[in-house]
């Protein structure tokens, strides 16, 4: 891999909240919009490299331009090379900590810097890390939050749209008992060959979810996704090891280090590294790296653009989250044929803004 030179001359902070169209109820509460910050990295030869950062909060997307702004002054004239960059950053933001905002500030910068070398070489992305264009198994993980099994089996049926073979439904109600009954309903509705993925989004105590999950056993479900604190490795892995259903973690790993250190406490069986928190494509790579040596099958969480690329790569590749939060502003939306995301064969990641809708969804 030898990919052109390029020079940091600058790096633009956009945040836009755009609206779901499926409203997403999880434990923790209800999301209705996706505040986004897109994140331009210009160069002085002319190529532009984009990403962008779910902020959780619309509140977030300031701060985050904020520490984008020190990432700029930091690298400003520097050659474009992710990983040293990396380094040079995390050096700067030691005293502090390159932890929460400080490290999706650093991750938006790592996927616009691959993605600006990927257009200068005239590769997409994945051709740049060493692959092909192709298609990725997906799941449809747009809504499908917690509500009443009727309505909540009606939306499933909508998610099978595209193809999708694989659907996702958010758990954690107030008892067992409502939760096996919207489980029940869901899977009920869905075809015997789709796939059905839960997710507690850390909800339960480890007795709790001990409880649930051998409830949950003979239920069909594909994997019971971080059903309590994220960090508990020692409850994960009690978990993995009592229930029959995998346990999926890994949307909550801050950066490799943690990655590796849950699969030291075989704390799963499944993992799932999100792109702002992992350390964007630079720290993906190296989380693919340990998947491979533990032989553990490895998903994405969120960013389907990029995961996309990534995932195709990856060597324990297992399947993408798909949500559709940034078609309202793409001009060339991620592709899902017959429940696969199809790798875009453009240069770099594919991601062109739609000007006009970024204006339109612009935050104040």
């Amino acid at each position: 891999m030898n990919p052109p030179r390029l020079t940091v001359r600058g790096i633009r902070a956009r945040p836009v909240q755009v609206p779901m169209k499926l409203p997403l109820g999880t434990s923790a509460g209800t999301i209705r919009s996706a505040p986004l910050l897109l994140v331009d990295l210009e160069t002085e030869e002319g190529v532009t490299g984009r990403s962008y950062l779910f902020c959780y909060f619309p509140a977030a997307a300031p701060a985050i331009a904020t520490l984008l702004g020190e990432v700029e002054r930091t690298v400003k004239g520097e050659r474009v090379a992710p990983e040293e960059l990396w380094e040079k950053l995390a050096r700067r933001f030691k005293l502090i900590g390159v932890q929460g905002i400080v490290r999706m500030a650093m991750a938006g910068f790592d996927v616009a810097c691959w993605d600006a070398l990927a257009i200068a070489a005239e590769k997409p992305l994945v051709a740049l890390l060493g692959g092909e264009p192709r298609s990725i198994p997906a799941y449809n993980s747009n809504g499908l939050g917690l509500m009443a099994p009727a309505a909540a089996s009606d939306e499933a049926e909508k998610l099978l749209e595209s193809g999708f073979r694989a659907v996702k439904l958010r758990l954690g109600n107030t008892t067992l008992e409502a939760d096996l009954s919207a489980l029940r309903a869901v899977r009920k509705r869905l075809p015997e060959e789709v796939k059905l993925m839960v997710d507690f989004n850390q909800a339960l105590s480890p007795e709790e979810a001990l409880k649930r999950g051998r409830a949950i056993d003979g239920e069909g479900v594909f994997w019971i996704e971080e059903p309590i604190r994220h960090d508990d490795y020692r409850g994960c892995a009690e978990l993995a090891r009592e229930l029959a259903t995998p346990v999926q973690i890994g949307e909550n790993f801050s950066l490799p280090q943690a990655m590796a250190e849950a699969l030291a406490a075989e704390a799963c069986d499944y993992v799932m590294p999100d792109l702002e928190r992992i350390g964007g494509v630079s720290g993906w790579r190296r989380a693919a790296s340990l998947a491979e040596e533990r032989g553990i099958p490895m998903s994405s969480h969120l960013f389907p653009e990029t995961s996309a690329h990534l995932l195709a790569v990856t060597p324990t590749c297992h399947f993408l989250e798909y949500v559709d939060w940034t078609d309202a502003i793409l001009a060339e939306p991620l592709a899902i044929v017959n429940g696969a995301a199809l790798v875009p064969d453009r240069p770099g990641i594919g991601m062109i803004w739609d000007e006009r809708a970024v204006k339109r969804y612009a935050m104040a």
